[in-house]
């Protein structure tokens, strides 16, 4: 399978889903009302908290052992952390933020997810 067409390869490249070409950005984060190549109608996308909550759970871990390591090696204070922990965690959420809404909505399109709904039909079958 070719990288570039899978949802995280054109959702990291903020490509469309659909015809692989054009933005699904309008901004930094705002996702564009359509595809500006194809039109593809993009309302329905989603990602919801998903992206923050990847983007922190792949900085944190490391950001913590670098703060950790620096207190402990250099009983580093205060704003020695300011000046260096926090740049570094605001770099590294702003660097993956993006990439990882845009492989959400690419997976979302290519999976045909949607909402989930109850079963109406009565049987208790689910």
């Amino acid at each position: 399978m070719d990288f570039s067409t899978t949802p995280f390869g054109l959702g990291i490249r903020g490509l469309c889903p659909h015809c692989r070409q054009g933005k699904i950005f309008a901004g930094y984060l705002a996702l564009a009302k359509n595809c500006s190549h194809c039109g593809l109608d993009l309302s329905f996308a989603d990602p919801a908290d998903g992206p923050a909550f990847f983007t922190m759970s792949i900085v944190s871990f490391p950001l913590t052992g670098f703060a950790v390591w620096q207190e402990l090696a250099f009983q580093a204070p205060y704003w020695v952390h300011l000046f260096t922990t926090l740049p570094v965690s605001m770099l590294s959420v702003m660097a993956l933020l993006r990439p990882l809404k845009g492989w959400l909505v690419c997976a979302q399109y290519m999976n045909k997810a949607e909402q989930g709904r109850l079963d109406d039909d009565g049987d208790g079958q689910g």
